[in-house]
């Protein structure tokens, strides 16, 4: 093989080699170190079954309907807008799964198998697979996404029957591994889950309250400080004011929380979202879903908490307001 420039004058450093190495090698080379540096600073991942995981229930009107059709409307839709180019089959799909894989005090590993698209019950594939990883006594936290390929199919997907942890080289036979399976952390990080958790790493909703499979430390340190690539979303802040109800049980952060989360829990939808729901969803206190297990009368929750909203409401529109309490949400370097 004859070369037009002489190898001496090739630069075959870090960015060379990434071009000369096939997809996977360049998949598991960016993997890899991301997925060590998790397993040291928070904690190992094991492999887990998304068949095992808790069922998240799909119910219209209080009950599971015998069927599901596509943009159909329920109690607890998804509220996860589709990405780029995804055709799904709506909010209201079921057989997604939710499991907790660790959760001692120290470490709280959470999986969530998604379906995008409808299939039939007890189904091994799924659209996404999504995991976070948190370490509660630093507030170090990791992610980790796998996405099936556009377009979207009832009879492809992700198998979930064993997910490789992220930080494995070398699966077991006829099982996928690690770099073929989870996307680069370059390409979860371009999704900025952070701006939807960013009032702490596991994001409270009725679909996946209604599992008991979510680990919670509402008020705990937070830090998205491994990766580069997580490392350049922005930093979370809390917004608050003095004697709030809503914040004395969790934060109020400033991006998605602010925008958008804090009126779905009123009942205050946008027009996409707001489309998925059933008459059952639409009608207190099934329309409020702050506190969980809400028991209190409408009339009660708008003198307990109404104040707060409004309050909170102002604060994000202008954090600099007077009264308003902004703390950064921060982590501890080891």
């Amino acid at each position: 093989m004859r070369w037009s420039t002489p190898i001496s004058s090739l630069r075959l450093g870090a960015c060379w080699l990434l071009v000369l190495l096939a997809p996977g090698a360049r998949a598991q080379q960016e993997l890899l170190p991301y997925a060590r540096e998790c397993a040291e600073k928070i904690g190992p991942i094991p492999a887990f079954d998304c068949t095992k995981g808790t069922r998240v229930p799909i119910t219209v009107n209080g009950k599971v309907p015998a069927t599901y059709v596509p943009q159909m409307t329920c109690d607890r839709p998804s509220l996860l807008p589709p990405g780029a180019g995804e055709n799904t089959d709506g909010q209201c799909i079921p057989e997604s799964r939710a499991l907790v894989l660790r959760d001692d005090g120290k470490v709280q590993i959470s999986a969530y198998c998604r379906q995008k698209k409808i299939r039939p019950a007890n189904t091994y594939l799924y659209d996404e697979v999504d995991l976070i990883s948190h370490n509660v006594e630093t507030g170090s936290t990791c992610w980790f996404q796998a996405l099936a390929p556009n377009p979207l199919s009832a009879d492809k997907g992700l198998d979930g029957r064993r997910v490789p942890p992220p930080e494995e080289v070398t699966p077991p036979a006829g099982k996928p591994a690690a770099k073929d399976f989870w996307n680069t952390p370059a390409k979860t990080a371009s999704g900025q889950c952070g701006s939807c958790h960013d009032s702490d790493p596991f994001m409270y909703s009725p679909l996946i309250g209604q599992t008991g499979q979510m680990p919670r430390d509402p008020l705990g340190l937070y830090a998205n400080d491994i990766g580069e690539d997580f490392k350049k979303w922005p930093k979370p802040v809390a917004l608050s004011t003095r004697g709030n109800t809503c914040t004395g049980c969790h934060r109020i952060g400033s991006q998605h929380t602010c925008k958008t989360a804090m009126y779905e829990t009123v009942g205050l939808y946008s027009e996409d979202l707001g489309k998925y729901l059933d008459s059952w969803a639409r009608v207190y206190p099934n329309s409020h879903w702050m506190p969980p297990g809400l028991s209190m009368s409408k009339e009660q929750w708008e003198a307990t908490y109404r104040g707060s909203i409004d309050a909170l409401a102002r604060c994000c529109e202008n954090p600099t307001a007077p009264g308003c309490i902004v703390t950064p949400i921060t982590g501890i370097t080891p």
